[in-house]
């Protein structure tokens, strides 16, 4: 083979090998929003606040769609006391930024007793709940890394679908989205 066969084949072999990557690279799959966004004091992304279990006001920041799946970063204003039950998240860390009021935040074994301006990680696949112990209006960011199912999951259950379930079901269902309750 000739020196300039040689190089034409080579040139060419890394030519095709580089063309699949390129096609995913540029593909949807890979599409990210171009261009940076503000959302307002108190406003969702989408202008679709999410209203979870009666009281609880979720304002997207970040959405999922955003950011290629990343992440998932929300405002919730709680009014009335409580949380969530200790659950953990499969693929998911999860990290709260309080905002205003004061939680109790269980990661693992850890207790943390956080107020404004405190924050909170908790790594996937350890239990970890949240509660507003104050009185009044308490805000947090949240964020979920990457973000899953959590957006989607959000508003299934501001819609209703979860409204009349029972624990079986409710079990399958969280399953699906990515956790489960420990």
């Amino acid at each position: 083979m000739k020196r300039s066969q040689f190089l034409n084949l080579f040139t060419i072999a890394g030519v095709v090998t580089l063309v699949p990557y390129k096609a995913i690279a540029n593909s949807k799959l890979f599409s990210r929003i171009k261009e940076g966004f503000m959302v307002l004091a108190g406003k969702d992304r989408n202008d679709k606040p999410l209203t979870i279990f009666g009281s609880d006001t979720f304002t997207t920041k970040v959405s999922t769609k955003d950011s290629n799946g990343d992440m998932f970063i929300f405002e919730s204003v709680r009014m009335g006391k409580g949380g969530p039950s200790s659950h953990f998240h499969y693929e998911q860390d999860e990290w709260w930024y309080i905002l205003e009021g004061e939680f109790e935040i269980i990661v693992g074994n850890s207790i943390y007793k956080a107020k404004a301006g405190d924050s909170v990680f908790g790594p996937r696949m350890v239990p970890h709940s949240f509660s507003k112990t104050s009185e009044g209006k308490g805000k947090l960011l949240i964020t979920y890394q990457p973000a899953g199912k959590m957006e989607e999951c959000f508003k299934l259950i501001s819609g209703g679908a979860t409204k009349n379930f029972s624990k079986e079901q409710w079990n399958s269902f969280v399953k699906k989205y990515g956790f489960e309750n420990a």
